[in-house]
């Protein structure tokens, strides 16, 4: 039996020591050791530890509450939003429930049977790049509001039940505000309930989900979700969302305001505007509005830097462009894909079968050569 007085507070205790192997060979000596090593340790001081960092945890979780602050939208539609005609008719009609809510709900008595549809929510779905999340800010630049913009790592805690409670503060400052409110990257947010619950953490998504659903119920503000994953959507979000605006890739129409818009007349070019542009929208199909303006990121610094080599006045040409177009294809081609995957194709195939023939022959010699021994 060991004696023991704490240095810091004078506390006495006793405690027994020893007892196994000093080499610690077996699982029982590691654990008289472990033993021996906490009973070391002052009872009170520990506790006092544990009792300091359980309030540290708490005062985390309570005192740093978080506040999501409203800023300006820098967009409106007319001026920064190029769309196709079905999402522009779309959002049309959701700007005029916005601007009629009063005729609508009031002089029309329509809360009678829809007595939750004081808010307005949009979903904004599409491939990436297709200028949802710049139409959400154009939106509330339109309707002369602020925009609170958020995604899932906005929302997220560490601590249990608190991302359930970020929502709620988002929606409230939303509100308090006159904000237009805006998630992105939203299917991380909307995703499928779990029903099978397994762990903490699984519960702390179902939690998250289910406030949403109510904060969506009670919501008399805007709120737009935007998504390149829509069809991950829990069905109970789906059907609560009034609108739901498909974000398609532009066609030939489309591709030509893109390129009007970033082909700016400030721009020196090489031949005719008009007959450049016809150009760039032939050779841009399944263009993006992000793979256009990316496209013009790279075709002007060869501008720059051919006419520096050359020591001549600086112009965009044709050639520039289609460079940069090829590049913006080939990136589309191979990153984020399995860049060295090939199609299956007869020579391939063949190749395949041989290497399973000779895969097939090797095991078996492999077999034989152990029942020999």
């Amino acid at each position: 039996m060991v004696r023991q007085v704490c240095e810091l507070c004078g506390f006495e205790w006793s405690f027994e020591a020893g007892g196994y192997d000093p080499h610690l060979k077996t699982p029982s000596d590691w654990a008289l050791f472990n033993a021996e090593k906490e009973a070391r340790q002052c009872p009170r001081c520990r506790s006092a530890r544990a009792m300091e960092k359980r309030k540290t945890m708490q005062e985390n979780s309570s005192v740093k509450e978080v506040h999501y602050e409203p800023r300006p939208a820098r967009f409106t539609l007319k001026k920064d939003v190029i769309l196709a005609p079905r999402a522009k008719a779309q959002i049309d009609e959701a700007l005029a429930k916005i601007r009629f809510h009063r005729k609508i709900y009031e002089e029309w008595d329509f809360k009678q049977v829809d007595p939750c549809g004081a808010g307005t929510l949009l979903n904004f779905y599409g491939k990436a790049g297709t200028g949802k999340t710049l139409a959400a800010e154009a939106l509330a630049g339109t309707l002369g509001r602020n925009i609170i913009s958020l995604g899932m790592a906005d929302v997220e805690s560490k601590f249990m039940g608190d991302t359930a409670k970020n929502i709620h503060a988002a929606f409230d400052s939303a509100n308090r505000n006159g904000a237009v409110l805006f998630f992105d990257e939203a299917d991380s947010l909307l995703g499928k309930r779990l029903s099978s619950v397994t762990q903490g953490i699984d519960n702390e998504v179902n939690s998250l989900r289910s406030t949403l659903l109510i904060e969506l119920e009670r919501f008399e503000g805007i709120a737009i979700f935007a998504s390149n994953f829509a069809e991950n959507y829990d069905k109970a979000f789906e059907s609560r969302i009034s609108q739901h605006v498909f974000f398609e890739l532009p066609d030939m129409s489309g591709r030509r305001r893109l390129w009007k818009k970033h082909l700016l007349p400030t721009i020196p070019l090489v031949e005719e505007r008009e007959s450049l542009l016809s150009k760039l929208a032939d050779n841009s199909e399944g263009f993006s509005g992000r793979n256009i303006r990316n496209c013009m990121r790279l075709a002007l610094p060869k501008a720059l830097l051919e006419a520096e080599r050359a020591g001549s006045e600086p112009k965009l040409a044709w050639a520039h462009l289609e460079q940069a177009i090829e590049e913006i294809r080939r990136a589309c081609r191979d990153v984020g894909t399995e860049v060295n995957r090939r199609e299956p194709t007869e020579g391939n195939r063949h190749e395949s079968a041989e290497t399973l023939r000779l895969l097939g022959a090797k095991i078996r010699e492999s077999q034989n050569q152990t029942e020999d021994r």
